[in-house]
């Protein structure tokens, strides 16, 4: 079980560190997956991480007031409809 829990926290790190990823295998090939590239859909399998806990945290993480987004157009395309950019 302790491989399995490994595997699952080498691919936390891989996701966490990569910029884009445009396959789940590409996860494995990452510096930071130190396992077998199988292991990585064998700790997804057999991985069960405490979902209620989880949720919990992830609840608390979660801000109450609103946030300021902004948001820039940075492309070379000309937009002569619209009315501001």
């Amino acid at each position: 079980m302790s491989n399995g829990r490994d595997a699952l926290f080498d691919l936390m790190d891989a996701v966490l560190v990569s910029r884009s990823v445009s396959s789940f295998a590409e996860l494995s090939v990452s510096p930071v997956f130190r396992q077998r590239w199988p292991s990585l859909y064998e700790a997804l399998q057999d991985g069960q991480p405490p979902q209620e806990e989880w949720m919990e945290l992830y609840s608390k993480e979660i801000r109450s007031e609103p946030q300021i987004v902004i948001a820039g157009d940075q492309t070379a395309w000309s937009r002569l409809q619209a009315q501001t950019l």
